[in-house]
């Protein structure tokens, strides 16, 4: 299940990219997939281990083209262990409503990316965010939670802005290329897990609407597809924003 349009992203064959919060790994999957060469960096090590078995495996069973290169890396977001624009292109999915400084995060990501390099970073939507935030408490104070909600301006304002000189001269900044949405299904699951109980799995109107889910992403339904073209650019959970670096003069 992607966010982020990786043609809209440029990804090519032989690029580097870095799936900076990979998480379990499906962008990165999808980016070995493609040919590029890969590095999956998150703070938990045995979700990292998970995503090197799988770049295992998807070798062995040829899904991956010739020449491909995927790897894991742990680390600290606000300190990328990685050489100024060593990659062509980032995605930082679902990962900078967790990390108290975000503009740090931010500024990290801009600094290892290469001039003309594109980025795309994806967050909660703000107003189905917001829904989710007065349903339950539950839903954002447990441990590595959400602990902000972004608007577009708030983000693109942070990103644009992060690679900046301290005096204010543009010096890196990154240009804003667009937006988008997705997930506009998943957003009424949320809203009933958060009225239900966030861990009420056993809850019915929970349940049926998670085979509803799993049926859209193991089978990807025509009707479903066409349902969620529509719902995305309405209630769409995530937002999904597009970034340029300047190329060097």
């Amino acid at each position: 299940m992607l966010t982020v349009d990786f043609d809209r992203l440029g990804l090519r064959p032989g690029e580097r990219l870095l799936d900076m919060g990979a998480g379990g790994g499906r962008h990165a999957f999808e980016a070995y997939r493609r040919g590029a060469d890969v590095v999956a960096f998150d703070m938990d090590a045995d979700e990292l281990a998970g995503v090197l078995e799988i770049f295992g495996a998807m070798k062995e069973q040829g899904e991956v083209p010739e020449g491909a290169n995927a790897d894991i890396k742990q680390g600290d977001a606000l300190e990328l262990p990685f050489a100024d624009g060593e990659f062509d292109r980032i995605i930082a999915a679902e990962v900078l409503e967790h990390i108290h400084a975000d503009v740090d995060a931010i500024k990290e990501l801009v600094r290892v990316l290469r001039p003309g390099g594109t980025m795309a970073i994806s967050v909660p939507r703000w107003l189905p965010e917001v829904i989710n935030w007065k349903l339950s408490s539950e839903y954002h104070d447990a441990p590595g939670g959400h602990i902000r909600i972004y608007t577009d301006h708030e983000l693109i304002d942070k990103v644009t802005k992060a690679g900046r000189f301290n005096d204010g001269t543009p010096g890196d900044a990154m240009i804003f290329e667009g937006k988008a949405y997705a997930h506009g299904l998943h957003a009424p699951y949320w809203w009933i897990k958060c009225a239900v109980g966030v861990n009420n799995d056993d809850h019915p109107a929970a349940k049926a609407y998670h085979r509803l889910l799993v049926w859209e992403i193991m089978k990807q339904p025509r009707a479903l597809q066409l349902a969620g073209k529509v719902l995305d650019p309405l209630i769409g959970k995530s937002m999904v924003l597009y970034f340029r670096k300047p190329d060097v003069a």
